[in-house]
């Protein structure tokens, strides 16, 4: 687990909420408080959807709505002049990356194992941090998984150019 300290909080907020960046997230949990606090529950309820729509949903193995598809409504929640008091959103990598993910990264672990890679952003007068947290469904001391998960992160802001200061 890594925490960085987001230094240009502007910019990575277009980011997150004007561009497709982040779409392809799975969002587990967004709150968010302005003059109320909302609060989203990114578990998709497969009964509201068409039967169509339920089997692809099913094939995927997706409980979680993308970002992409959450985007909006976080935007018009959020939009306006005044800056939200304080955020929470925690974004899961979908299943496919992390399976391709845990092939590249020398771990001897089994992708039936891992249970998620989370990015959770916290967002308050102190700033908006960015932390990594790595989930299993076994108990394992070995931390390479966690670790290239991390860098992955590191690469993946420095390549878009998002500039941050590691606290953790």
């Amino acid at each position: 687990m890594i925490a960085l300290q987001i230094s240009n909080i502007k910019d990575f907020m277009n980011r997150l909420l004007k561009s497709t960046l982040f779409d392809t997230f799975l969002l587990v949990e967004a709150t968010i408080t302005t003059y109320s606090t909302f609060t989203i529950d990114g578990r998709l309820h497969r009964e509201f959807f068409d039967p169509q729509v339920q089997e692809t949903l099913s094939k995927n193995g997706r409980t979680y709505a993308l970002w992409g598809e959450i985007k909006p409504h976080c935007l018009s929640v959020i939009r306006g002049k005044r800056t939200p008091l304080h955020f929470k959103i925690i974004f899961q990598l979908p299943k496919e990356n992390t399976s391709q993910m845990l092939s590249k990264s020398g771990s001897p672990l089994a992708p039936e194992e891992v249970a998620g890679l989370f990015l959770n952003l916290h967002f308050s007068e102190s700033g908006l941090s960015v932390t990594t947290g790595t989930s299993y469904h076994i108990f394992t001391l070995d931390k390479t998984f966690d670790t290239f998960w991390d860098k992955a992160v590191l690469t993946f802001l420095n390549q878009q150019d998002i500039s941050y200061e590691q606290i953790s």
